[in-house]
Parts: structure tokens; sequence; C-alpha cells
């Protein structure tokens, strides 16, 4: 069993791979953009052009959460540090069993679901992430759809502007 020196280094080394630059791209793509309402959303997802985000944000989560669970990081530890693992599980996990079916694939993020359902709150956690995310979505949504804001006019003249060349010869002044 590692020691907490060696769980912290492992834990920095994952966040340093989250703060490359196409990872911390995907993840603002995941986090903020894709909100799936749908296992048909999802799937097209798949196959559309945010594919590589959608796979390097879920792969890189369920890779952490199969380290926990196979012990090479101390799971209190890692859940005391981290809660994206629980956005990413509270974003996919209405649709998981339908995905694994349609895709064939039954051991789909199974590292990442068995460690977030391990959580003893983890049903409170789920719908905690989810009203957030939601709150988050409806403020971008109305901050979009809101009128451009105004200009701030100045109720003063603007100053006289120099002029930057002198005038050419011969030009009618």
């Amino acid at each position: 069993m590692p020691d907490k020196q060696e769980d912290a280094n492992l834990i920095l080394r994952l966040y340093e791979l989250r703060r490359e630059e196409t990872m911390r791209k995907a993840r603002d793509w995941f986090l903020t953009e894709f909100n799936p309402e749908s296992i048909e959303e999802l799937l097209a997802v798949m196959i559309g052009r945010d594919n590589a985000a959608y796979r390097m944000v879920s792969s890189y989560w369920d890779m952490a959460a199969a380290f926990v669970n196979h012990g090479a990081i101390d799971e209190q530890l890692f859940n005391d540090i981290h809660f994206e693992h629980i956005a990413v599980y509270a974003k996919i996990q209405p649709f998981l069993a339908d995905f694994r079916t349609r895709t064939n694939a039954p051991y789909y993020l199974t590292h990442l679901e068995q460690l977030v359902r391990r959580m003893p709150d983890i049903e409170e956690r789920l719908a905690t992430m989810r009203r957030f995310m939601k709150r988050r979505l409806d403020a971008k949504n109305r901050a979009a759809a809101a009128p451009p804001a105004e200009p701030i006019v100045s109720a003063e003249p603007a100053p006289p502007t120099e002029p930057t060349s002198p005038a050419e010869p011969g030009a009618n002044a």
C-alpha cells in the first residue's frame, strides 16, 4: 500500500495532466458546453466534432478512478481533493446504462462509476452537482439572450484630435 506522500505525488501528477492546454479546453467544453438531455445527444457527441474532447475528459477521470480503485491512491484523499469526477459522472450517469447497451461496451466508465458510487452521500452530491450545473447553464443562457449593453455616452464633447501627419502639398484644405 502506498504511503500518503506517494499518494500526494500521484495526485499532483494527475493535476499536471489536467493543466495541459488541450485538456483544459476539453474540460472547459465538458463542464460548460456539454449538457446532454438524452441518450441521442450523448451518442451524437461520439460522432461529432467534440468527440475528442469528450473522450479526453471521460477517459481521464475513468483512469484516475482506476488508480484509486486499485489502491494506487488513497480513496478518501482523492475524494477530499477532487469534485470534478462527480460532475462528469453526474452528466453521463442518466444515460450510462443505455449507452453501454447501445454501444456494446458493458464496462464503459466502470472505474469512475465504482468510485463515485462508493461515496456514502452520493445521491445528495449528485443532486447538488446537477442543481449547480443547471443554475450555471441557466445563467449562461440568460446572459446570451440579454440585449447587448448600451455604450456609455459621455455628455462631454470629444477632445480635438491632432493630425497624425502634415497635409500633403497641394491638397485641398
